[in-house]
């Protein structure tokens, strides 16, 4: 079968591979309807991170059409059109119970499509546990809207999920994730939105979704700006969806003592560390806090985003700036994700399978 794999660090290519065997009466097989290329697959091909297996499928962004499920599955059928989140927990390790979604077993045990486990860019895919992870797309519901929930949506909605009604929020980061917790923060109810970034694809869609205002890091000092915004006192959340290494100090300089919550939703790639710097985090005893999370998965998470889009609450297609309509096209796709010019933000490949 066609599969967009991963054949050494920097090369990838459209090659010819084995098609999935159902390793479990729970999972499925599916073949990909829509799908889109992120940051993270920018990162697997041309980053610093682990060593991935030989000919690793990429791709963890689908809406797909099953088409084989092993006996156990109860509630999909062949010819379902699914959405399929790009975080699929492992629902049958003890760790579980303790809500430990993630990484239940090992770490990032749900983050394996496309990183260590096959992903979605070939002609057909395995996803376990079928009945817990899939989401049947609801009528009203189109292929754009349901392919940004199964990432982008989840992603940022997760930062925002911090957020209390009426709180100020930055949101440093304008691309799809920074978006989508731009219009998860106005949806829970934030008061003022700052965003911090320069896309101009980006902006008009940074305000349509909720920002009060979107300032360039390169116009201004973005601290000096929250703090100055705030009278001093700080934003009440800031949520990291973009930047560079120093971001995730600017985000603990600028959020409040006390009750202030950074949210980091962004990959910082390579190694060395993350400085949490003294002064603003009152030498350890600020009240600040710091969460480090993933975009949450599974079958009830993403039935709840695509609720909302169905309802009309959001409308996450409006991200998608490039669409291709044959499966060869992932690769300018991923190219397109990698250069990320300014009128870029997501892109869709429909595959014609």
């Amino acid at each position: 079968m066609e599969a967009f794999a991963l054949i050494e660090r920097n090369r990838a290519e459209i090659i010819d591979l084995p098609k999935p065997v159902l390793g479990s009466p729970y999972n499925a097989v599916l073949t990909p309807v829509a799908v889109s290329v992120c940051t993270s697959d920018v990162n697997t091909v041309y980053g610093s991170g682990s060593k991935k297996p030989d000919n690793l499928i990429l791709g963890h962004e689908a809406v797909a059409r099953v088409i084989k499920t092993g006996e156990k599955v109860k509630d999909f059928k062949e010819g379902d059109i699914v959405a399929v989140p790009s975080m699929t927990p492992n629902f049958h390790d003890k760790d579980i119970q303790d809500g430990n979604f993630l990484h239940a077993g090992a770490n990032f045990s749900a983050n394996t499509l496309g990183r260590s486990t096959p992903g979605v860019f070939a002609r057909e895919f395995e996803v376990a546990d079928a009945d817990l992870n899939l989401a049947r797309l609801p009528e009203g519901v189109s292929l754009g809207n349901g392919l940004m929930c199964t990432d982008m949506a989840t992603t940022g909605f997760t930062g925002a999920e911090r957020v209390n009604f009426g709180d100020t929020v930055a949101v440093l980061g304008i691309g799809g994730v920074g978006l989508m917790a731009i219009c998860g923060a106005a949806l829970r109810g934030a008061g003022r939105i700052i965003a911090v970034g320069s896309r101009r694809a980006s902006i008009p869609l940074a305000y349509e979704y909720g920002a009060s205002e979107v300032i360039s890091y390169k116009d201004h000092n973005i601290v000096e700006y929250v703090l100055k915004a705030t009278a001093g006192k700080g934003a009440d959340v800031v949520i990291i969806a973009g930047g560079n290494d120093r971001t995730f100090s600017d985000a603990i300089d600028m959020v409040r003592y006390g009750v202030g919550k950074v949210v980091n939703l962004k990959l910082f790639t390579g190694d060395g560390s993350m400085e949490i710097p003294k002064f603003s985090s009152g030498r350890g005893m600020s009240g600040k806090s710091i969460y480090m999370e993933l975009g949450k998965g599974g079958r009830v998470r993403m039935e709840r985003l695509l609720a909302m889009v169905k309802y009309k609450r959001f409308a996450p297609e409006k991200m998608i700036t490039h669409t291709f309509n044959r499966f060869e096209n992932v690769v300018e796709a991923l190219q397109l994700m990698k250069d990320k010019g300014n009128d870029v933000i997501k892109t869709m490949i429909l595959t014609g399978w």
